[in-house]
């Protein structure tokens, strides 16, 4: 008897049911049988499956005599026929991953599960992209008692990604229903219903395939026979549910056909047209009719609005609200404020209440306007366009100037009333370059500026302009793009061939070392870099500034990677990176800056290197950090190479000389002042109006949520761990926050919450921002100790902290220990101390001042003058 069957159902599919059936033989669990279920198939698989049959006798092929329409039937042909204890399934045009069947069934016998359930993952075949369907439920390794204990888990209704045990099915008649498409979503209610013991495992266990001529059931979402079918699952799987005793779970099922199985038709509804909508209304409103009004209010507000006009048989209006779906959903044509509220449309109706996407809230830079094509036309040359624009906030100002954007090109137009609250553009424009159009709308008193995509006809034809350029409609909501293909003459290939040859680095570290030899170093000539060239800031910005007031003769070029508009408008750039950057390493007799110079680049001889650093605190750094601390002689042997570059290290505190100077190996001279970039903090000097700048109204209180990285989750979003949503809900009346993400995170913030939330990861100064805060929110970011000379309170979220410092990064310190503020693991926790601040803050008082002697004893607010008083050995002018 193996250990387990894996039956693959097939249809007309001799091309792919070989990849499917090796996926399986190819399992590291060995003993185990495939069983080809195949539904009459009338192409060649007959004849690819007995081969596959006769190669490997671990492969039996079973056929039906007459095709049963659907993958009910050829499953529970598998399932009688299977001798194994446990069995899995499998669609001939998708795969298994290699470790799918020992993993699960490792787990279904560790666990005594009634099945077990793994992470199913869309595989794009065109791009090869892996895309998880609903991580969120497979995020962490459970046994679940019941489905009663997380019913969320319905959204998992597939058949393909679990492993069951088979006496379970057989004692309890679990089969697939044989007459219906969406059969697994019945089996599954069935499955939920009866077990009280399944396991959970967040590993990838099925690769479902999305090959670009896909003709799968599932996408055939055109047809409304398509549709009757998914309903009619639906109301089968709610009876199996109600037949074993499970009808309280019903509302559970229902909000998963509300969340996914609706939302599956209504996404692409704009281009259907008005007769399919007004049918496809017409087959899901007697469904929706039984579902209870509570259930609507669990789902996103533009799905509820959708099926409150179903149910009411506006399917124009359908239309246009369904364009709203995609995220970030677009504005409404119109909207009505009542009390607090905001409803989709013109009255006051609760099932068109949208004011969880706080649309109506959005500072003016973030407001969102519709703009819809109403006519558009090309005459080869020029495209000609009427546009209407519905102002459903009353966001527009009495003075404005509007313009279109075509990337980088603004051509201005003169939108006239339209009567209704809105206005109408015509509009004329020569395509240039690939963009998404927008129309934007600057105010005329402070030149904020506000834009927003163009919709356009969704049954629009693709508009050819100039040969080569095409304007079109594209997505589910037809947003307006232009086309232009990338036109590059042969003489421009040659140019970028050769500069892909000549302009590598390596080349160019040859040139450097040879200009090192043969040129000695300028003493009045300088390179600055900050945070990798990423900016105008830290403290090479304050000695810099310190230089220039004091007018010294050297002259000094600053490194930049990007955001040169950062920089003061006389500074002297240089790409980080070319040529002339290189170039201006080896001629410089000065470097200073933040983070490091390209690592494998020896200093030249007389050249003086001012190494700033970047922070202090409680993280490991050096070769105790997670990038150096393993035993790999190369990338150590660099930075040891590296920090013997140094002639200066500017050194906070004693606590940072005591941790950084050994484990960073360094020996050279310790400039012990204060740090530069915190003179500012000392001094209270704020170099920018930031509630200004960030559209901050008048009377919020301000927090400053600056999160630090997590070394093995760089670019993912996961340093931000406090629930901003609910932040929002408990606080936005009161507070605003910041959210200042570290240079190497990469965070979206959802629209539906920039009501309270103001984006910063690239704001130019850290600084402004402290010092126009409040309170701070961080975990163990180097932000704490700057922090702690403003004197305001501090509030560390620390959920993952026993992994952060046993698994991830590593720290010097105990933070709960020595932390100048509460330390809390939930939002809730953060919000409560939040609303109880002062008295928070007073109970940490002691704690605080010994934070602030322990990280900023040194700091006077004059650290860039004495830095600059021994470095350049220039003294101040009196």
């Amino acid at each position: 008897m193996p250990d387990c069957t894996v039956v693959v159902i097939t249809y007309n599919d001799a091309a792919r049911l070989p990849r499917a059936v090796r996926s399986v033989l190819g399992q590291s669990l060995r003993d185990l049988e495939v069983i080809i279920a195949d539904d009459a198939s009338t192409d060649d698989t007959p004849r690819v499956a007995s081969e596959l049959a006769r190669s490997d006798p671990r492969v039996r092929y079973l056929r039906r005599q007459v095709n049963s329409g659907g993958c009910g039937a050829p499953r529970n042909d598998g399932l009688d026929a299977t001798t194994a204890p446990y069995v899995m399934f499998l669609d001939s045009d998708d795969e298994l991953p290699r470790h799918a069947c020992k993993s699960l069934l490792g787990e279904i016998e560790r666990t005594g599960a009634d099945f077990v359930a793994g992470q199913i993952s869309r595989l794009h075949e065109r791009s090869g992209r892996l895309a998880p369907y609903y991580p969120s439920l497979f995020a962490r390794r459970r046994v679940v008692a019941g489905i009663g204990a997380e019913p969320e888990l319905f959204l998992d209704c597939f058949s393909t990604n679990k492993l069951y045990d088979v006496r379970f099915l057989r004692e309890n008649g679990l089969r697939f229903p044989e007459d219906i498409h969406y059969e697994d979503h019945v089996f599954a209610a069935g499955l939920y219903a009866v077990s009280r013991r399944f396991a959970v495992v967040p590993w990838v266990v099925y690769h479902w395939h999305r090959a670009p001529d896909d003709r799968s059931i599932s996408l055939n979402i055109k047809e409304m026979d398509n549709v009757r079918h998914r309903v009619a699952a639906a109301r089968m799987s709610d009876d199996v549910l109600r037949g074993h005793d499970a009808g309280d779970l019903v509302p559970d099922r229902q909000y998963r056909f509300l969340r996914q199985d609706l939302r599956v038709y209504l996404n692409p509804l704009p281009r259907r047209g008005r007769v399919w909508a007004k049918e496809f209304a017409s087959v899901v409103r007697p469904y929706l009719e039984e579902i209870p009004l509570e259930v609507f209010e669990r789902i996103e507000p533009m799905a509820r609005v959708c099926c409150h006009l179903i149910l009411g048989d506006r399917v124009d209006d359908l239309l246009v609200a369904a364009r709203s779906l995609p995220d970030p959903c677009a504005a409404p044509r119109a909207a009505v404020r009542h009390e607090g509220r905001t409803y989709w449309g013109t009255t006051v109706t609760p099932g068109m209440d949208i004011t969880r996407l706080r649309m109506a809230e959005l500072p003016y830079t973030a407001a969102r306007l519709r703009h819809e094509v109403t006519e558009i036309a090309g005459d080869g040359e020029r495209i000609r366009m009427s546009v209407h624009t519905y102002d459903p906030f009353g966001v527009l100002p009495v003075g404005w100037t509007a313009f279109l954007q075509l990337g980088g090109q603004r051509v201005p137009i003169e939108p006239v009333p339209s009567g209704d609250g809105g206005y109408v553009s015509e509009i004329t424009f020569t395509p240039t370059a690939s963009c998404e159009p927008r129309i934007g709308f600057t105010r005329n008193h402070d030149g904020r500026t506000t834009t927003d995509r163009l919709m356009a006809p969704p049954d629009m034809e693709p508009i050819a302009v100039q040969l080569t350029r095409t304007v079109t409609a594209e997505g589910n909501a037809a947003y307006l793009r232009v086309r232009v293909p990338s036109v590059r003459s042969r003489l421009h290939r040659i140019k970028r061939r050769l500069l892909r040859r000549f302009s590598t680095p390596a080349m160019k570290l040859r040139f450097y070392k040879a200009v090192i030899r043969l040129l000695p170093p300028r003493p009045d000539l300088a390179l600055f870099e900050a945070d990798v060239g990423k900016g105008y800031t830290g403290s090479p910005r304050a000695v810099y500034e310190e230089l220039r007031r004091r007018g010294l003769p050297i002259r000094v070029f600053w490194s930049v990677a990007r955001c040169r508009a950062n920089f003061p408008a006389d500074a002297r750039l240089v790409r980080r990176g070319g040529w002339r950057y290189v170039w201006l390493l080896a001629r410089a007799g000065i470097w200073v800056d933040s983070h490091g110079f390209p690592l494998n680049y020896p200093k030249p001889p007389g050249t003086r290197y001012l190494q700033t650093w970047h922070g202090q605190g409680i993280k490991s750094v050096g070769f105790d950090a997670p990038d150096l601390r393993a035993d790999f002689d190369r990338p150590r042997a660099e930075w040891r190479a590296a920090v013997a570059r140094w002639d200066a290290l500017v050194s906070p505190s004693a606590e940072f000389s005591r941790v950084f100077l050994p484990s960073n190996g360094y020996t050279g001279q310790v400039l012990r002042y204060g740090t530069p970039r915190c003179d500012a903090l000392v001094r209270q000097e704020s170099r920018h109006d930031v509630l200004q700048r960030l559209e901050i109204p008048p009377g919020r209180k301000i927090l400053l949520y600056a999160p630090t990285y997590r070394d093995g989750a760089k670019n993912s979003g996961r340093s931000v761990r406090a629930d901003l949503e609910l932040m929002a809900e408990e606080l936005a009346g009161e507070w605003v926050l910041i959210l200042r993400t570290h240079p190497v995170e990469r965070f979206r913030t959802p629209q539906h919450i920039r009501h309270f939330v103001r984006p910063a990861g690239s704001y130019p100064e850290i600084n402004d921002l402290m010092l126009a805060s409040h309170a701070l929110l961080t975990d163990y970011s180097s932000v704490m100790c700057d922090y702690a000379l403003t004197g305001k309170p501090m509030v560390f979220l620390i959920d993952d902290w026993d992994e952060y410092r046993l698994t991830e990064r590593g720290v010097y310190h105990d933070l709960p220990a020595i932390a100048p503020g509460p330390c809390v693991t939930t939002t809730e926790e953060v919000v409560e101390a939040l609303r109880e601040l002062p008295a928070v803050h007073a109970a940490h008082a002691e704690r605080y001042a010994a934070f602030r002697e322990l990280w900023c004893a040194d700091e006077r607010g004059d650290a860039a003058a004495r830095v600059v008083d021994a470095f350049f050995g220039h003294r101040a002018a009196s």
